[in-house]
């Protein structure tokens, strides 16, 4: 029996490519031993105990930006997370250890390395984050869902996805897509969403523009996140929603899209060959447009600065997009060109070479 022990959490980034590679390896082996490795206060609290997997739950210890006293704390808190990962690694006779990014990879990295069991590394932002950076120098088993990623030993893998939207067949399932949301078979639809926290310029900007687009012959599906501060207009052609809980059949309603540039979400816009305007996330490293860089550069995007997304833009440049099929037909193409679907296999072919017998070792 094989034991694996999958390390990322905190963000949905890092726990929903995880949770698709755990998926398929019980797929693959039911006998599998799959142990997730996070905190209690991320998102895989909650996510992989649904899921059916055990979570073995660490202290959260992010690297000090600052000299402080949490500072002077941290090589002590340190050292002892890794030695209990270790020793987790050791007493459940862990095969391999499969990193995502996030606080617990790098713990994660560093016992696996002085157990001598195999790592796989998965990278799914095309700027790298500080723990996988770290993991990608003990491993030549490293995947990356964009090409271009600056990590050593980098294989484009793809974005491990969810069995619905590989499966997903986005003509066969439109009618069911479009009675769910209650549209209109005989206009297109323009998908809007910013994540599950939302994105405040994206929902203001579509919010205000919204009779724009509706007058233009589309219809409007608005996804705007939990904390969203906009009211429903109440505009017939125009659906609100704070959450969606299929994804799946939001995407297949699609003829476009308006998005932040998220990596799940910029991998599963291409994938499914959904022409789209990216709006990136103007705070943090910048890695959103960096995400983006790839399906814009093939022609499959457009990437708009999240301060020049006001509705005079919209109205300027979105509307005769939307309104010029042709050309929404070739952006469409060449997201499909650049897209993959099978992301997920593609992985776990990484992490059976990091097996026990077939690990190659990094540097």
């Amino acid at each position: 029996m094989t034991a694996y022990l999958l390390a990322g959490g905190g963000t949905a980034g890092h726990v929903n490519p995880l949770l698709a590679v755990a998926d398929r390896l019980h797929e693959r082996d039911s006998d599998a031993e799959i142990l997730v490795l996070g905190t209690a206060e991320g998102l895989e609290s909650r996510l992989v105990p649904a899921r059916g997997y055990e979570l073995a739950v660490i202290a959260r210890v992010p690297f000090p930006r600052r000299p402080n006293r949490q500072a002077a704390a941290f090589p002590q808190r340190f050292r002892r997370t890794v030695a209990d990962v270790a020793d987790l690694i050791e007493n459940r006779g862990i095969d391999v250890v499969v990193g995502f990014g996030g606080y617990v990879s790098t713990p994660a990295y560093i016992a696996a390395r002085r157990r001598h069991v195999g790592i796989a590394v998965h990278e799914a932002n095309a700027r790298p984050g500080l723990a996988n950076r770290l993991g990608a120098r003990y491993t030549r088993q490293v995947g990356v869902a964009f090409a271009g990623t600056p990590l050593p030993n980098a294989r484009v893998v793809g974005m491990p996805l969810r069995r619905e939207i590989e499966q997903l067949d986005r003509v066969a399932s439109r009618p069911e897509a479009l009675g769910l949301f209650g549209l209109d078979e005989n206009r297109p639809v323009l998908l809007v969403t910013g994540g599950s926290l939302g994105a405040r310029r994206i929902n203001a900007t579509i919010r205000s523009a919204a009779g724009d687009i509706i007058r233009a012959g589309w219809q409007v599906l608005h996804i705007t996140g939990d904390a969203a501060e906009i009211d429903d207009p109440g505009l017939d052609g125009y659906r609100m929603l704070a959450y969606c809980d299929r994804m799946d059949l939001a995407l297949s309603a699609a003829d476009f899209a308006v998005s932040r540039a998220g990596s799940a979400t910029v991998s599963e816009l291409s994938a499914l060959g959904i022409p789209a305007v990216y709006v990136p996330y103007p705070v943090g490293n910048g890695e959103q447009r960096f995400n983006a860089a790839g399906v814009v550069r093939a022609g499959g995007g457009i990437l708009v600065e999240d301060a020049a997304f006001v509705p005079d833009w919209v109205r300027s440049d979105l509307l005769p997009l939307l309104g010029d099929a042709a050309a929404r037909a070739r952006m469409a193409n060449a997201a499909a060109s650049v897209g993959m679907l099978d992301g997920t296999d593609r992985m776990l072919e990484l992490v059976a070479d990091a097996l026990p017998g077939n690990a190659r070792p990094g540097a």
